[in-house]
């Protein structure tokens, strides 16, 4: 008898120590956890890389339609074919910083309803919607004109029921275009809004003319812009470790210079600035790496120096600038 309460007593003792180091694990264990967590917080592992199980994004091997085709039947054969396989996982190894932007883009998409988005999205094309027709002048017929030109009054004719009010057929469903805002711009360089056939001219009743950018446009176009250009090329270099300054009398000669060759060779409006800024440049540009003086204050006289004699010759200003 007492051999047999001894050994009751040992297996009482035995899982009494199994349950203590059991309870240590578990107590160890969440401690860990705890000073992960605080690390995680303050952000302290925000570079250490770990394993993560991402959805595989599986293409169709099959091409039933081309894009323009599935757009025109209105229906998106792609995702039907998608469905047809199991959706994958795997595994990739990241920072915890792009982990998160990862898991946090996953479970947020889970909670869109996607058939809602589009309904909504439908909605607002067909009362809110605006559509842009630019280089509407390339389209414009000219008279007695052969070749190529023959197609441009069909353009005009296949465009023209959309822009009146139809139904089109898309991927997500079908929109109606009755109270969708057209608008069309056009140089009418080569031609004129009267070479339009009499159909579409109707359907833009309101023309305006603009007139072209001046010297003061200019200015405004280079310094008003948060992303203006002047903006863009300080930060470019920046990036090579110099430092410009491009003063205020130089920003008046750029955009005079700028005026001043549209004015003697095409007029390509503000896309002038970009060739200007970029011959003003390119010396300082190109040999940014190897500068050994990091700051530099571009003025009217610097300007004047690059530009003044390209701007006087008409041939170097049209292939040049």
């Amino acid at each position: 008898d007492g051999s047999f309460y001894s050994g009751i007593e040992e297996e009482k003792k035995e899982s009494f120590d199994i349950s203590t180091k059991k309870d240590e694990r578990e107590e160890r264990f969440e401690r860990t956890r705890r000073k992960f967590k605080y690390k995680l917080e303050k952000g302290e592992l925000e570079n250490r890389l770990i394993e993560i199980e991402v959805e595989e994004n599986i293409k169709p091997t099959v091409e039933v339609f081309s894009g323009s085709g599935i757009e025109g039947m209105g229906i998106n054969f792609k995702d039907i074919l998608g469905r047809m396989f199991p959706q994958k996982t795997k595994k990739q190894k990241v920072t915890i910083a792009e982990a998160r932007k990862i898991l946090i883009y996953t479970e947020t998409q889970k909670l869109i309803d996607m058939d809602e988005v589009i309904r909504a999205a439908i909605d607002r094309v067909e009362n809110l919607g605006i559509v842009f027709l630019d280089e509407i002048d390339k389209i414009a017929g000219q008279e007695k004109s052969y070749g190529p030109d023959v197609s441009r009054g069909g353009v005009q004719r296949d465009i023209l029921p959309i822009i009146e009010g139809s139904t089109v057929m898309t991927k997500y469903g079908a929109v109606k275009t009755d109270h969708i805002l057209f608008i069309a711009a056009g140089a009418f360089t080569t031609s004129k809004p009267s070479d339009l056939i009499p159909e579409l001219q109707g359907r833009f009743p309101i023309r305006v003319e603009l007139n072209i950018l001046n010297k003061e446009d200019f200015k405004r176009i280079l310094t008003e812009p948060c992303n203006s250009l002047i903006k863009q090329y300080i930060a470019l270099l920046a990036t090579e470790g110099l430092q410009i300054k491009i003063a205020d009398d130089a920003i008046d000669e750029i955009a005079e210079t700028a005026f001043l060759v549209n004015e003697q060779t095409e007029n390509i409006g503000a896309r002038r600035l970009y060739t200007v800024l970029e011959k003003l440049l390119e010396d300082i540009s190109f040999n940014a790496p190897s500068l050994k003086k990091k700051q530099f204050t571009v003025d009217k006289k610097y300007v004047k120096k690059k530009l003044q004699s390209i701007v006087k010759s008409e041939d170097l200003s049209r292939y040049i600038l």
